[in-house]
This record gives C-alpha cells, structure tokens and sequence, in this order.
C-alpha cells in the first residue's frame, strides 16, 4: 500500500508522498521521532496529530490502532516496500537501522543503547507521565496525596539512575550520542518546562542530569526537531 492509498491520508493528505510521513504532536513521545528524522538528515513531512482527540479518530487509528502518537509512513522501506510503524521505541530502532546513524553497530554497544532505551520507555516515561497527571491534568483534584507522592518518589529514584550513569558516561550510553538519549532527554525537559516539576523531583540536585540535559537542547537538530510538527 503506499502512503496515497493508506486511509489515514484521507484526513492527513501527502504533499510529498515520496517521502516519509511523520503523524505527530510535539510531546515527549512526539518530539523523539521529529529529533531523530533532523538527526539523521531523513526527508520527511509532519502531520499535525492534536491529543484533543485526532487520535481517536478512525483515520489516525487505521495507522495506529492503539491511538496514540507519534506514527509513521515510510515509502522507501526495506527492498521498496511500504513501512507502517507506531510506538516512539520501535520508530527509533526503525529509523537508526534505516540510517545506520545513532546506533552502534557492536553487538555490545548495540544492546547497550537498547537497554537505556527501553529503560525510558519502561520507567522514566510511565512514571512522568503518571506524575503529571496527579499534578497538572484531572488528577490533581484527587485529595488523597498517595497516587502523586507514589510518583514522585519513584521519578526521584528514576533520576537517581540517570545521575549515576552520567556520572561515568558523556552520553546515557556511553561516549556518543544516540536514539537513547533522544528518547530520555524529551521526557527532562518536559517535566521541568510543562509538569514544572523541579521542586517535587528536586531536579536542581541531579547536577550530572541537568547539565546532560543542557548539552542535548543545544544541538541544532534538537532545536529544530522540537518544534515538529507545529501545534496549530
């Protein structure tokens, strides 16, 4: 199937259907695979996904049938083929093999960025995310202090993690940046920019974290990447 007569381009139509299409909204998730895509120099279209409910709809879902962004369509798959692909993870990998860039190619190093990358999938987002639903969204006017100090306390000790490995490493992996840290430093910046969460993680203490999360907002890709796709 190509991208002209995939359904979801009923509502997101292709005016470059010859290049990868990116369905997305500039979260957490959603800015790893526009980071990436600037990375990696991959041509691409973004299609503006709005969590107000774009997801939900029967177009977005004959892509993503789990209804959640970010999604792509990749015309110049493996051997010509047409690639279909959600849950930001396994985009990441996708588009590192596709690439050969921001992956090692060792076995070793290999598994090592896998490792890191699933530990943001696993933990640090889940646990941000629930954060900041007892903190920001509906959540907040639950009165029994558990569910937040539960999240707090594990983000607390997620960050822990985070601060120990950069103690030994440049990057989370090791000495080169990767589809790990692309993954990772999203979900930082958004709990101290968007869930204004600083105070409660005491993010300030995690000196290692934040200056890794400084030196990640600085690349030029990075900058760009997080303005993708535009929210309006």
């Amino acid at each position: 199937m190509s991208v002209q007569e995939h359904p979801i381009s009923q509502r997101w139509p292709a005016q470059h259907p010859e290049r990868l299409q990116l369905y997305s909204f500039p979260t957490p998730n959603g800015v790893k695979v526009s980071i990436a895509l600037e990375e990696m120099g991959i041509d691409y279209e973004a299609h503006t996904v709005k969590i107000s409910g774009d997801q939900h709809t029967e177009a977005f879902r004959s892509l993503n049938p789990n209804g959640k962004i970010p999604a792509i369509v990749d015309p110049n798959g493996p051997d010509g083929s047409c690639v279909t692909l959600w849950e930001s993870g396994a985009i990441l990998i996708y588009l590192a093999d596709k690439s050969g860039k921001l992956i090692p190619t060792d076995s070793q190093g290999r598994a090592t960025v896998l490792q890191w990358l699933m530990f943001q999938m696993g933990g640090l987002g889940p646990m941000f995310g629930q954060y900041g639903y007892f903190s920001k969204f509906a959540g907040k006017e639950i009165e029994d202090p558990r569910p937040k100090a539960r999240y707090v306390d594990e983000s607390k000790r997620l960050l822990a993690v985070l601060e120990q490995q950069l103690e030994q490493t440049e990057y989370i992996a090791g000495s080169e940046y990767s589809i790990a840290d692309i993954a990772i430093f999203p979900w930082l910046r958004g709990a101290r920019d968007f869930y204004n969460a600083s105070d409660d993680f005491q993010m300030n203490s995690f000196t290692r974290t934040m200056s890794y999360l400084e030196t990640c907002l600085e690349r030029p890709a990075v900058q760009r990447g997080l303005l993708v796709p535009p929210r309006d």
